[in-house]
């Protein structure tokens, strides 16, 4: 489960350090490049809202199964694409079926024990998170060595593999919804407006990757600049610097089933702010933004380990639908983070990118501590 969740997510996040590729083969600007991460984030948020919560209805194992067919597919579509209009629609359809990892993390969370349920969750999120940052380093090498293109053919023979494995290895679980698909979907609604925790993880989680991705889709343009003057592979190489974080995600779901939530998140959160201002200082050295994405990344992953942590605990016939509304709200704020920060790019570059993540990871802190009596009575 883990090693699928982290090569599943990969699909969303190749793209990343190769935008300038792209905006060269297409003779763009990188802000128009930029649009193709931004459609595969809100790709996934469709996923997420439309599929995942069929998990609840469907058994989990058919529906990956039929899932992994459509992420192949469109996997070719982006590496074959003849223009950027096709590209986007290509990246829409890679990021609403490369949803298998939300599919998987409620299943490890419905298989666990309770006292262990952090810890479980902690675990295959690694891979996932993981799977996150290491997409970019690998896609960056292939991009600079092969052509942007080669990443996603090798990807679609990854997926492949994958499908063999989770036919042959992988339990089936039950569903648990016995309704239409149409009070499915209206659930969702009772969910957040009925689970004031869930509304406020939706929140924490959506500004928090807003400003992650805001970040990491305009990467690659302040290293394309003189100071610099690096490519695609030095751009995906940071997310072997972003794995320390991840590393981090295992203990970070050990301590959700032990240290209080609210003290953990405000720790967290605190740490995405001061990412942003060392990034600030940092559009000149390599080895301030190291540090920069070293302690955002521990931020923003464990703030989301935390998160999920909470809300798996509310209600255990549902978790695929609160899965839904959480990682929705999420991918919506992460590609609303991508569109603001391609467009402050082209206005103000770096200095208009570390003034959003600043904001928005400051606006979540005000809010998460805004809250926190309302959550105690709760």
């Amino acid at each position: 489960m883990t090693i699928t969740t982290g090569l599943v997510v990969a699909n969303i996040y190749y793209n990343q350090p190769l935008l300038t590729d792209i905006a060269e083969t297409f003779h763009v600007s990188n802000s128009k490049a930029g649009q193709v991460s931004m459609f595969t984030q809100i790709g996934y948020a469709a996923g997420l809202l439309f599929i995942v919560p069929l998990g609840d209805m469907f058994k989990r194992k058919k529906l990956m199964l039929i899932d992994f067919a459509l992420v192949i597919i469109s996997l070719l579509g982006v590496a074959l694409a003849p223009s950027l209009f096709l590209l986007y629609i290509a990246s829409f359809l890679v990021g609403i079926s490369s949803v298998i990892p939300q599919l998987l993390i409620p299943m490890a969370a419905h298989l666990a024990k309770p006292h262990e349920r952090g810890k479980k969750i902690g675990f295959v999120m690694s891979g996932l998170l993981i799977g996150i940052l290491l997409s970019r380093t690998l896609s960056g090498f292939v991009g600079a060595h092969f052509g942007w293109q080669a990443i996603f053919y090798v990807a679609a023979i990854v997926m492949l593999i994958l499908w063999g494995l989770i036919y042959w290895l992988l339990p089936e679980v039950a569903p648990t919804y016995k309704g239409k698909y149409s009070h499915l979907m209206k659930s969702l609604y009772h969910l957040f407006m009925n689970e004031p925790k869930l509304r406020l993880a939706a929140f924490r989680g959506a500004l928090c990757f807003a400003a992650f991705s805001a970040f990491w889709s305009t990467l690659i343009f302040l290293l394309k600049l003189p100071q610099f003057n690096k490519g695609s592979d030095v751009a995906g190489a940071f997310g072997l610097v972003g794995a320390f974080g991840a590393v981090a995600v295992g203990l970070m779901g050990r301590l959700t089933d032990k240290v209080d939530s609210y003290k953990l998140s405000t720790f967290t959160i605190a740490l995405v702010v001061i990412s942003f201002i060392v990034f600030y200082f940092s559009s000149q050295s390599l080895v301030g933004l190291v540090i920069g994405v070293i302690i955002m990344d521990m931020g923003v992953q464990a703030t989301h380990i935390n998160n999920q942590a909470i809300i798996f605990s509310l209600n255990g016939e549902a978790r695929n639908r609160i899965n839904t509304v959480y990682m929705v709200s999420y991918f919506v704020g992460g590609s609303a983070g991508t569109f603001l920060a391609s467009k402050l790019w082209d206005q103000f570059q770096w200095n208009g990118v570390c003034a959003i993540g600043t904001i928005l990871s400051v606006i979540v802190l005000i809010v998460h501590l805004a809250n926190h009596k309302k959550m105690q009575v709760q």
